[in-house]
């Protein structure tokens, strides 16, 4: 059994798609029914005691400071990514890629609604999935039927199978191999254009075993646009 020892929260992007609201404030501090969604990752992560926290910030990185403040109790550090506004969040994790081992690995613009799921303890690396008999256009993993290892990732969706979720594990081999991976990609094959995930599910897939942490459906809500986000808090119908 591994343990999450630190974890990694990406927030530096644009966030375009919940414009207009992303004109004035980054995507992970915008507030929905009255918690900002990078504060919902927090304290799920503080109700599972995972205290060592790192932050990647960019787009309007200045906000992020009033966090050092609101969890001075804790040791939350700011990471800066200087490639956000020209590359993909590859360059988001490369830039943290020093605490790679034994990390929880966690987009902060997401809402955490059963804190259980950002459990520290773990086996083998992997992602958190729900399980879906339906359509989605959302990444799919398939796992071996007796090993339960992933075996195959649909990056354009599938029919059905594991609808993966930005929240991983690694354990201390695969985080090491993760750095190493991401330092070959970013830095001499130039590849900047890509997810990060992209890198132990298809670069180098032959490199990782991987499972999955099951999850229920609704215990995450990721909110991919502004109408997603008027759906979710009509509060914000003032903005169209």
């Amino acid at each position: 059994m591994n343990k999450v020892k630190r974890a990694i929260i990406m927030a530096a992007g644009y966030g375009r798609r919940m414009e207009p609201v992303t004109k004035k404030i980054p995507k992970p501090m915008v507030s929905v029914n009255g918690i900002r969604m990078i504060d919902s990752v927090i304290e799920g992560l503080i109700k599972n005691d995972i205290l060592d926290i790192y932050i990647v910030v960019g787009y309007k990185k200045e906000y992020f400071n009033q966090l050092l403040e609101e969890y001075s109790d804790i040791n939350i550090n700011l990471i800066e990514n200087p490639f956000y506004d020209t590359c993909n969040n590859v360059s988001s994790l490369y830039c943290a890629r020093n605490y790679l081992e034994n990390s929880i690995i966690l987009d902060g613009d997401q809402l955490i609604y059963d804190s259980s799921i950002l459990s520290p303890y773990f086996n083998l690396s992997g992602y958190n999935c729900i399980w879906t008999n339906k359509p989605t256009k959302e990444w799919v993993l398939e796992l071996d039927n007796e090993s339960k290892i992933v075996r195959n990732c649909y990056r354009d969706g599938h029919e059905y199978g594991w609808q993966l979720y930005s929240i991983s594990r690694w354990n201390r081999e695969d985080g090491k191999k993760l750095k190493k991976h991401l330092e070959i990609e970013f830095e001499k094959k130039k590849n900047i254009q890509i997810y990060w995930d992209d890198v132990p599910l298809f670069c180098y897939p032959e490199e990782y075993t991987l499972s999955i942490c099951p999850m229920e459906k609704g215990s995450v809500v990721e909110i991919d646009d502004f109408n997603e986000l008027v759906t979710i808090d009509p509060t914000y119908r003032e903005y169209r």
